[in-house]
């Protein structure tokens, strides 16, 4: 039995949204009489901005304007920190965001304009102020729900002084954030529960935080729970590096333990190849502790695609979360320092490969914060989106309109230029052409037999010009214009031409 991926993914078009400085809408009741910051407070300032799922309700207009077909939410639970990694009650939509009911809202709004909603699974650890860990605080070893957590010592330390432990696991040694005890029966249950009763409530999938850090064999349950409950649901796992073990467990039927995963390592060569004379090359990702953006030459970049591309079996490439950035990365912007037509570049490229592209919200405004928390900006809605929302929403509608930007085909032909990547997308009569010039001169390349029609960049007629069709079987020779791309159809011999691209 093959890989049983969610079909929906491959055609997806993702934002990641912050909901806490995505948009404030002003129509939450639980926000009444508080003091929240102003809106575009500096980012490294604690607290919350405001903004709600109402507010992403409001936002849904110039998400779909881009191209956007699916949304993933970071921690929309209960929590005491704005970032929502320290959830306290998992069954309970953060009041700040508005609600269940602000949730079920969202779903509905979401559902009604045919997209799809993931949310963040905070399922390794929880905050201080969780429940059940409340309890043990309280009451000690007394407590019936000790054995959630893994206890080292008593009495519990949850805000310890110089030179104190706190007493208990916790995720990268931060006393507000304890671990659970995934093999005790009861952290099961629960949240299990939690997987299946948000699937109910209309989830189209998870975002799983930190998913190598939480026992397979959790995870193997945790899959069987969601696919009885929603077999189409989407699992993409936070895993740095690669996904493998997560991919391709054997004890499943129809495939590992996600179906994909978020995928950095080709975050990493896009940017340092496209980016490679602007790039930031000494930021440090602590994820990592290694400064993963470095300038590529195409052959490194074309190695290093191919090898991650290689990693998976083509169901699984078509089920990857493809990003540049994210609340926990600088963005993509910062990395470039600026160049926003390598930026440009970038992006063809994010949707030129299989899987689903992602974009973190603010991207098509030129948001350019640094390391966490200064990614993590309020969205300026007094800015109106630009040339780069446009090149976006163009690049959504040439990969909806064209089924071989949606397979898992890809490959590097051979190019006479270090500064010029050639690459075919699909297969069979579904086949594509790629030239990509990152460098600001003009350069020539022969162009391949069967290239019949230019879909990149779009002109008002998109049959191939002179020097693209190729004659008596032999490639003409096309000019791809600095820092821009080529795209052509590629026909095969007899074949009724393609038709044209948005």
């Amino acid at each position: 039995m093959g890989l049983a991926t969610p079909a929906w993914v491959a055609d997806a078009v993702v934002a990641q949204v912050f909901p806490d400085r995505f948009r404030r809408s002003g129509r939450v009741a639980a926000q009444q009489d508080l003091e929240l910051l102003s809106w575009g407070s500096p980012p490294e300032q604690r607290g919350f901005q405001g903004g709600d799922l109402l507010g992403v309700i409001e936002g849904l207009d110039r998400l779909q304007a881009l191209g956007v077909t699916a949304l993933s939410l970071n921690p929309v639970f209960a929590s005491a920190a704005y970032h929502r990694y320290h959830t306290f009650e998992y069954f309970q939509v953060d009041p700040l965001l508005g609600g269940n009911g602000a949730l079920a809202a969202l779903i509905e709004a979401v559902h009604g304009r045919g997209m799809h909603l993931i949310l963040d699974g905070v399922f390794n650890h929880c905050g201080r102020g969780f429940w059940a860990f409340h309890h043990l605080l309280e009451n000690g070893e007394a407590s019936p729900y000790r054995h959630w957590f893994h206890v080292e010592q008593w009495p519990l330390k949850p805000f310890p002084g110089p030179g104190e432990t706190c007493g208990y696991h916790c995720w990268w040694n931060d006393p507000a954030l304890p671990r659970f005890n995934h093999a005790h029966p009861g952290v099961r249950r629960y949240l299990l529960a939690v997987a299946r009763h948000w699937l109910a409530a209309g989830i189209d999938g998870w975002r799983l935080d930190v998913a190598d850090e939480v026992p397979a064999d959790f995870w193997r349950e945790f899959r069987e729970t969601v696919r009885a409950e929603r077999p189409d649901a989407w699992i993409v796992g936070e895993i740095w590096r690669d996904g493998r073990p997560w991919l391709e467990e054997p004890p499943l039927v129809d495939g590992g333990l996600f179906d994909g995963v978020m995928n950095y390592p080709l975050a990493w060569p896009v940017l340092g190849y496209f980016g490679a004379a602007s790039l930031r090359s000494d930021l440090v990702l602590p994820a990592l502790n290694s400064a993963p953006y470095q300038p590529l030459d195409r052959a490194a970049f074309e190695r290093q695609v191919e090898t991650v591309l290689g990693w998976y079996p083509a169901a699984t490439r078509r089920a990857q979360l493809n990003l540049l950035d994210g609340h926990d990365t600088p963005r993509a912007l910062h990395v470039l320092k600026g160049d926003t037509a390598a930026l440009r570049l970038c992006l063809l490229f994010l949707f030129l490969l299989p899987g689903a592209p992602c974009l973190y919200y603010g991207t098509e405004l030129e948001l350019a914060g640094g390391p966490e928390p200064l990614c993590r900006e309020a969205y300026p809605w007094e800015r109106s989106p630009g040339p780069l929302a446009d090149w976006i929403s163009r690049l959504a509608a040439l990969r909806r309109d064209q089924p071989a930007l949606r397979s898992a085909e890809l490959r590097f032909p051979p190019s006479p230029h270090d500064d010029l990547v050639l690459l075919e997308r699909g297969a069979g009569r579904q086949r594509l052409w790629v030239a990509i010039n990152r460098c600001d001169q003009a350069l020539t390349v022969a162009s391949p037999a069967g290239a019949s029609r230019r879909l990149w960049p779009q002109t008002p007629d998109a049959a191939a010009g002179d020097g693209e069709r190729s004659r008596d079987g032999e490639p003409g020779v096309v000019e791809v214009p600095g820092r821009s791309a080529l795209i052509l159809a590629l026909e095969p011999a007899g074949a009724a031409p393609m038709p044209a691209g948005p």
